[in-house]
């Protein structure tokens, strides 16, 4: 408690932030419940810690290291220069990072902005760039540093799987909860996503190893390339002048995602442990301050080395000891169960699995080394989960029986059953009303005695979906500059993911882009594949139709700003041969689904 409040100067004297047109997108207030104690509707573990990440305001990290916490799902860093400020991830959205700003310079004086960092791919570190610079300021010179490959990784995330990774945020961050001591109190690494605008700004210097220094409006540092820990694409900063450590979101005050539950590609905990012990060599000597992108900072340098050195024992534990058992013959669910950690580590409060989980990181691991099949042949081919429903109920004596006898596991306490058996019930037969409330009051049990942030948020969105109905995607991660920052091969490949394959079996349409000042491009639809080729190659088929225009008017057809008609009639633009095959192909493309079924067929 002392650490978070430390250094605290001040909050914002209107607790909503809101967008232009008035709307709120972050309210500072909206957490107050949880000054007071704990209800039985909450894991006093996981209320300790939401309560911890509640405080907001603008926080002194050491001479001219200045924090804004509270005001988004991530910590805005502000360092001061010779003549302004650099701003280490600008949170989330334009909203939140703009009131960030405003309140750092009504403590701090009118500084200008004279750099941007970002420390990794993730959205909530970059999203709000344009409400602390504009484009004329990156002409002007402003640099925007980060690591090598973040550009790829930010876009590809949010961009290729964004759809169906957007959805189930809103069932891991709890967007569509009611915040209290029923609903949402958190999600351990913060307290949840902002509403605003997402935006995107290149940057314009890479980082691209270990070692580098840059020197930005006289502030110096000294980087560290962690590629494959927390992000595809992340990096820590030593600022050797003030003695301090930025950890980017490689060491925070919990126990991290593996494998987040919102869905992404498993992280390598063997090398996440790796990259914190270089990081304690090259840098836990000079530093008296570590602080992160999340949560607050550890004080002293005995106190952040033991921090960092139980933070990477935590994930060179968790990789070790389940590949151990994987050895053993032992699966996914096993080991989970199987688990325990050092007495040492679990006395650790920044050990706790308030964001990632001991059950959840150990499957990831065993994920990444062994895939989804645990080697029992019985699993190799089972039925998905509507048709095995049906047949387990009925096995089972039918829906009626199932759910009679669930009731008794559920007054019995045992919930977790409750909820895997009843989830046969509703599968077979989603408009068993019976099955429906007992499902929704398991996972609500569920969701009240996690000590997880997330799992607390799947289980109450799942109970309020089973109650009221879906509740969709509350927040998104696309925007315009995130499609304008996918360079022409990521867009062709963000089509191919939409072709309706079967739909398309047997079309066979080649259309040629000559896009103005590069090689032309080749789209070739057969099998249900769309392929794209640059350049005359002997893999490049003879074209049924050819368009001449530029890269601009392109992108604004393939985004969907205009039609092949509007097409047709721009300046510039030329369309020779088959026109109408055109208007087919795009034909062939599906829309995603943000709205898709979760905890129902």
């Amino acid at each position: 408690m002392e650490d978070a409040e430390r250094g605290f100067m001040g909050t914002a004297g209107n607790n909503l932030i809101t967008d232009g047109t008035g709307r709120t997108v972050w309210d500072l207030h909206a957490y107050g419940f949880l000054n007071k104690d704990c209800p039985d509707t909450a894991n006093p573990s996981l209320w300790r810690q939401g309560k911890l990440c509640a405080d907001h305001g603008l926080f002194e990290v050491t001479e001219g290291i200045y924090q804004v916490r509270g005001f988004d799902l991530s910590n805005m860093t502000l360092v001061e220069g010779e003549r302004g400020i650099l701003v280490i991830d600008p949170l989330l959205t334009t909203e939140t990072a703009a009131a960030g700003l405003a309140l750092y310079r009504e403590h701090r004086g009118d500084r200008p902005v004279t750099g941007v960092l970002y420390t990794h791919s993730h959205v909530d570190h970059f999203g709000g760039v344009r409400g602390v610079v504009t484009d004329q300021d990156i002409a002007d010179g402003v640099p925007v540093l980060a690591p090598l490959g973040f550009l790829e990784h930010a876009v590809s995330e949010n961009v290729y799987a964004g759809t169906a990774m957007s959805r189930r945020s809103a069932y891991m961050y709890g967007a569509a909860l009611p915040k209290g001591g029923r609903g949402q109190i958190g999600a351990g690494l913060g307290l949840t996503v902002s509403t605003g605008a997402v935006t995107l700004i290149p940057p314009t210097l890479d980082i691209t190893r270990t070692g580098q220094t840059e020197t930005v409006d006289g502030i110096r540092m000294v980087f560290q390339l962690t590629p494959g820990t927390e992000a595809p694409a992340e990096l820590n900063i030593h600022f050797p002048d003030r003695s301090a450590l930025c950890m980017a979101e490689n060491a925070t005050h919990n126990q991290h995602n593996l494998l987040t539950l919102r869905g992404a590609e498993v992280r390598d905990p063997r090398v996440w442990a790796r990259y914190l012990t270089e990081a304690i060599d090259l840098f836990s000597g000079a530093s008296d301050v570590a602080f992160a992108s999340h949560h607050w900072p550890v004080w002293g340098r005995e106190q952040l080395t033991r921090f960092l050195s139980e933070q990477r024992d935590l994930y060179a534990y968790l990789h070790d000891q389940t590949v151990r058992m994987l050895n053993r013959g032992m699966t996914a669910l096993e080991i989970a169960e199987a688990m325990q950690m050092p007495p040492a580590l679990e006395r650790a409060w920044h050990t706790h699995g308030y964001y990632g989980s001991v059950s959840h990181n150990t499957k990831a691991i065993y994920q990444r080394y062994l895939g989804w099949f645990d080697g029992n042949p019985a699993h190799l081919w089972e039925h998905p989960p509507t048709e095995a429903a049906r047949r387990y109920v009925d096995f089972m004596g039918g829906a009626d029986e199932v759910v009679r006898r669930a009731r008794q596991s559920f007054a019995d306490g045992d919930f977790r059953w409750t909820a895997q058996v009843v989830n046969h019930v509703l599968f077979a037969d989603p408009g068993h009303a019976d099955a429906r409330e007992l499902q929704a009051d398991a996972l609500e049990q569920l969701g009240y005695g996690s000590e997880n942030g997330t799992w607390r948020n799947f289980y109450l969105t799942g109970t309020l979906e089973l109650r009221q109905g879906p509740v969709g995607t509350p927040t998104a991660t696309t925007s315009p500059d995130m499609f304008a920052a996918l360079t022409l091969d990521q867009l062709f490949d963000a089509l191919a993911i939409r072709v309706d394959g079967p739909g398309s079996w047997d079309t066979d349409i080649a259309l040629r882009w000559n896009i103005t000042g590069q090689d032309p491009v080749t789209l070739h639809l057969r099998n249900g594949v769309l392929i794209h080729t640059a350049g005359h190659g002997p893999a490049t088929p003879d074209p049924d139709v050819e368009v001449t225009l530029t890269e601009a008017d392109l992108r604004s057809l393939l985004l969907g700003t205009v039609s092949p008609d509007d097409l047709a009639a721009r300046p510039g633009v030329e369309i020779g041969g088959e026109a109408g095959k055109l208007a087919e192909l795009l034909g062939h493309l599906t829309d995603p689904d943000p709205d898709f079924a979760v905890v129902t067929p």
